[in-house]
């Protein structure tokens, strides 16, 4: 099946009831809640955003948002994140997935529009491309590529519980045998940057970046280029340790 682009979409998971900061998503920033910068972020892509989130009541608000912004969303299981990102590509009828995460407000929309335009000329459904296996972009650029072929093959196989939280490290851990990588890379290591929002000090940085910097506006080296000139700013969350798959 050939890969075009309108059987892509970019799928990210959003929920209400995260451990560390529970409700992160729709804490405010300049009166928009956070979700709203990562999902204005994301349509500059071009390609279809899909919201996966939970059958939680909890989550009702999320499923508000994305009817009052027009954004289709898919509702599935908690913990199986694995079962709600293979359902909602099933349901809206996808051959390439993006895979991005609400924790990322500050998504970078040109990086993925490059990297996916990439990928549909590869036309090949083994091959996954990931920015954050081997990271030199700051962690909070974070999204996967991969095709609804190797979902599909983690969905039917995988039974560990990290396999169905984490949705793909059955694909990336190349459990089938088929998988090719392409690792997005830059020149310049800045894995040490933090700008993904886990905990207070993550929000209090993103805080900062937009009020003082306007970094919704920015490309992700700028905002790395801000974090690389400002130390006292990385400071604020250098602390935090970042949850494994």
């Amino acid at each position: 099946m050939e890969f075009k682009k309108e059987n892509t979409g970019i799928i990210t998971q959003v929920r209400m009831t995260s451990t560390r900061l529970p409700g992160k998503v729709l804490k405010e920033i300049n009166n928009r809640p956070l979700l709203d910068y990562h999902i204005m972020r994301l349509l500059k892509t071009g390609f279809e955003i899909i919201i996966a989130t939970t059958t939680n009541q909890s989550d009702d608000c999320i499923c508000d948002y994305a009817v009052q912004h027009n954004i289709k969303y898919y509702r599935g299981s908690e913990l199986n994140v694995l079962s709600r990102f293979y359902e909602a590509a099933l349901k809206y009828n996808l051959n390439v997935i993006v895979r991005a995460t609400s924790d990322c407000p500050l998504i970078d929309p040109e990086l993925i529009k490059l990297n996916v335009e990439k990928y549909i000329i590869l036309n090949n459904p083994n091959v996954y491309m990931s920015n954050s296996l081997e990271r030199t972009f700051a962690r909070g650029f974070d999204f996967e590529i991969f095709s609804f072929d190797a979902l599909k093959e983690a969905y039917t196989n995988a039974r560990n519980d990290s396999d169905l939280e984490h949705v793909t490290p059955y694909i990336w851990k190349n459990k089938s045998g088929k998988i090719e990588f392409m690792h997005i890379r830059q020149e310049m290591d800045n894995s040490r940057f933090r700008i993904t929002v886990d905990t207070k000090e993550d929000f209090d940085l993103v805080k900062l970046l937009i009020e003082r910097y306007k970094a919704d506006e920015l490309s992700y080296s700028k905002i790395e280029d801000i974090l690389d000139q400002h130390p006292e700013l990385v400071e604020i969350n250098s602390h935090i340790g970042q949850k494994g798959a």
